[in-house]
């Protein structure tokens, strides 16, 4: 199950690149920062599939994806928000953020090699944050990303849980961490199955 699962997210991550891919020149800003993290996925998930077929160690690429996951969008909600305070309230988040984890390597750079719960906790809560103000935003705006930034806080939420969980499943059973892998493995393919909704109904003309 779980790695039919992951080949489902694999597949729509791809589809979703293509699409978006397709529309990069004639769209807005927000379109293509969000292509650009589309892109960020696909690379990482490239490079640890390769470095998973070669026996060797993928896990600090997840650094990669949290952190590059947190600057793009948080540059993409920038770009779609109104708003001066949330505005000026996203570019504080930001910096911050960028702040406190930096400080954690700077004085404990051996947990580049493992996961870094604080790192995730950090970024995750902070692009919720973030999706919270543009979902507040729509009630009197256009809702425009309104299904990417719906699948946005399903995933965020809910990966957030479960990598904290799996820091945990080596002391578990094999079962639970199985179990935790999987649903993971399907919230990947709810986000991506919003992201190709918002592609379908707004931008595929």
């Amino acid at each position: 199950m779980y790695y039919t699962l992951v080949h489902i997210g694999e597949f729509l991550l791809l589809l979703n690149l293509i699409v978006y891919i397709k529309g990069f020149s004639k769209q807005a800003k927000a379109f293509k920062i969000f292509t650009f993290y589309l892109i960020l996925v696909a690379i990482i998930e490239i490079v640890s599939g390769i470095l998973k077929e070669i026996n060797q160690n993928n896990l600090f690429l997840s650094h990669f994806y949290f952190i590059g996951q947190f600057i793009l969008l948080s540059v993409f909600y920038h770009s779609l928000l109104r708003d001066p305070l949330q505005k000026k309230l996203v570019k504080y988040g930001f910096v911050a953020g960028l702040l406190v984890i930096s400080v954690q390597y700077i004085f404990d750079p051996s947990i580049f090699f493992k996961f870094n719960l604080f790192e995730i906790f950090v970024t995750a809560l902070l692009l919720i944050v973030f999706a919270i103000f543009r979902l507040y935003s729509m009630l009197n705006e256009k809702k425009e990303f309104f299904y990417i930034n719906m699948g946005l806080l399903i995933y965020l939420f809910g990966s957030t849980v479960l990598f904290f969980v799996g820091n945990l499943t080596a002391d578990l059973s094999p079962k639970w961490s199985y179990f935790t892998w999987t649903f993971n493995a399907f919230l990947v393919i709810v986000n991506h199955c919003f992201i190709l909704i918002e592609w379908k109904k707004n931008y595929s003309g």
